[in-house]
């Protein structure tokens, strides 16, 4: 199973592409409002993701995912459980 810094190197991986100029992405780095991702946009990196680990993200946690970190998290519970 994959942890926290494998899901950590893959989603800035990922999101590298949607990094504005002259920001560092990091843990901290909010989704929507610092990287501009719409729901859209979120909704294909979660999908990504999911086809890279093999993983199936329930919708239902996505309010509580914000930052990089949040998702990082969140992913390493789905897969722990």
């Amino acid at each position: 199973m994959p942890d926290y810094d494998e899901f950590l190197d893959r989603i800035y991986e990922i999101l590298k592409p949607f990094t504005k100029k002259g920001v560092i992405l990091n843990e901290g780095s909010e989704l929507v409002t610092e990287l501009g991702l719409t729901s859209l946009q979120v909704m294909e990196l979660i999908e990504q993701i999911e086809d890279h680990f093999d993983i199936s993200v329930p919708l239902n946690i996505l309010p509580e995912i914000s930052t990089v970190q949040d998702l990082a998290r969140q992913l390493e519970k789905l897969t722990n459980t």
